[in-house]
Parts: structure tokens; sequence; C-alpha cells
């Protein structure tokens, strides 16, 4: 995680998403929603390093990112 080493930007997420992240982090070992984003954010960005997405992943991933807001 970012350890207070790197600058750092927000991003707005709406309140239904940050309620449902947050109620998500209780069951985990994160200790806040912005832990527990940063971490999957990383993880899915490694593994699109890792490997180049088939169009039926890139799909998959659009249809996940408009049901969470992000796109339209």
């Amino acid at each position: 995680m970012n350890k207070g080493k790197e600058p750092t930007k927000a991003v707005l997420l709406s309140n239904d998403l940050y309620e449902k992240i947050q109620e998500r982090v209780t069951n985990t070992e994160f200790n806040s929603v912005d832990e527990y984003v940063i971490f999957v954010m990383e993880e899915v960005l490694k593994d699109e390093e890792d490997q180049a997405l088939s169009k039926e992943d890139e799909e998959e991933i659009k249809k996940k990112l408009k049901a969470f807001g992000y796109l339209e």
C-alpha cells in the first residue's frame, strides 16, 4: 500500500459504492476503504500488466465498471 512515500490523488466514489466497499472491508484485514481500494486497483493493474486481455475479458471489465458507475 501507499505508506506515505508517494504523492496521492483523490478518487470520488458514489455513496452507495463506498458503503458497499465499507461493508466488505469489515470482513477483511484492511483498516479502511482506502486501503482496500488501493489493494484492489494494484491487483487489477498488476494482472493487466501480466497478461493481455481478451476481447471477452475487456467487455466483462467494461460491464463491471458500468455497474460501478465509472462508465456510461
